[in-house]
């Protein structure tokens, strides 16, 4: 998996977003300067398949509130979500999922995605009243059979395009 390096990244963040150890980062990229990055700069993530070769591929508009699963281009499903509140808006941008747990407890409802943007997961919910809207901590919320079904068919290292 290849990481491009956004304004304001630091090689700490990156490994932190991907739950992969710093020094596995560093030695996955010989010669890099781990105090030393810049805009555009391709930094190597160890354990996780490359995006490109998953037929998979989720694009989730914020504004619209919807999530859609596409398979080799091709519209498979479109599921209703809910997204970030006014401060705590969901984060914009290209992401894996880079792990699923099942039944993560408090608010999460049966299933949880985590997205290589730490804090941020696409999950169930325990108030299926707040999807269509804007009210999560900046999370991709989705009915608990939505979530499960999606989790069934997405490989980890899917990419989720996440936009206004």
């Amino acid at each position: 998996m290849i990481h491009t390096v956004k304004a304001g990244e630091t090689l700490s963040q990156i490994a932190r977003d991907y739950r992969t150890p710093l020094s596995s980062i560093i030695a996955a990229n010989p010669g890099i300067n781990p105090n030393v990055l810049y805009i555009g700069q391709q930094i190597v993530i160890p354990g996780f398949p490359d995006p490109n070769t998953i037929p998979y591929k989720i694009d989730i508009s914020t504004e619209n509130r919807w999530l859609r699963l596409y398979k080799d281009n091709i519209l498979q499903k479109q599921y209703p979500i809910a997204v970030g509140r006014m401060l705590h808006d969901t984060p914009i941008g290209n992401f894996i999922i880079i792990n699923k747990a099942p039944n993560p407890g408090g608010p999460f409802g049966t299933m949880w995605m985590s997205l290589s943007k730490e804090h941020y997961g696409i999950h169930g919910t325990n108030d299926p009243s707040s999807i269509g809207h804007a009210v999560s901590r900046g999370c991709i919320r989705m009915h608990n059979q939505d979530v499960e079904e999606l989790a069934r068919i997405v490989p980890i290292g899917t990419g989720v395009f996440i936009h206004p």
